[in-house]
């Protein structure tokens, strides 16, 4: 038996690839990816799933170590965002990469806003966020009817009941009926109430100015107009 040449594939046979044979990871017959094999597995990127693990690796030790950063100085969630982004260019559609890394940025920093808004200046003072963002509407608008609060604040009318009855017991908001419609009950802010949405409001602006401190002015001007853009032109059936 001959020896095989130069670059030649020293498989026999029935053993070697022919030309249209499908690759790892590939439906047979077609050369598509089947729907069945993890992205980690795609022929085609072999190198995901040693980038996974290390990513992996990275936020155990990071986890271990008490870091709140992990390669190149990036916090874990920005790693991860990156990884997913990277993937799901990838993948075909339905799967759009800029469209995830817009919502998942947007979430994260709208989640992580939250949590340490209400951790930080709310839950201290007995209230919620979102009763503050309440009583912070009366303080600038003046007495509201609990409906009109609702519309303005993307709010179940049972919610906001329920934030508005939590507030009364506490001597924060009181309600009074509407002199023109004896039927009609408006919301307003007690003296009380005032004197605590002044100060939280104080606190609640340096902090938001300690979260948007890394851009410019014109860039949270700039920021702010888009995402007014968006709420503005929200797809039909949302609050």
């Amino acid at each position: 038996m001959s020896r095989p040449g130069p670059g030649a594939d020293p498989r026999t046979d029935s053993q070697a690839p022919r030309a249209g044979d499908p690759g790892p990871g590939a439906r047979a017959g077609t050369g598509e990816r089947d729907p069945r094999t993890r992205p980690g597995e795609d022929a085609r990127d072999p190198g995901a799933r040693p980038r996974a693990e290390e990513l992996w690796a990275e936020l155990r030790a990071g986890v271990r170590s008490g870091a709140r950063a992990v390669q190149s100085g990036a916090r874990a969630d920005v790693r991860y965002a990156e990884f997913a982004r990277e993937r799901l260019a990838a993948l075909p559609p339905p799967a759009d990469a800029e469209a995830f890394a817009l919502a998942y940025n947007l979430l994260q920093l709208a989640y992580l806003l939250v949590t340490d808004l209400e951790t930080r200046i709310h839950r201290p003072r007995g209230w919620t966020l979102p009763g503050f963002r309440l009583m912070f509407k009366l303080w600038l608008l003046g007495p509201a009817q609990p409906a009109r609060l609702a519309e303005i604040s993307a709010m179940s009318r049972s919610a906001v009941t329920n934030a508005v009855n939590t507030l009364e017991r506490d001597g924060l908001v009181e309600r009074r009926r509407v002199p023109e419609d004896g039927r009609a009950v408006e919301v307003v802010l007690t003296v009380a109430g005032e004197a605590a949405v002044r100060e939280a409001f104080a606190e609640q602006t340096r902090r938001e100015q300690e979260w948007f401190a890394p851009l410019e002015a014109a860039e949270r001007e700039h920021l702010t107009g888009l995402l007014t853009r968006i709420l503005a032109a929200r797809p039909p059936g949302t609050p």
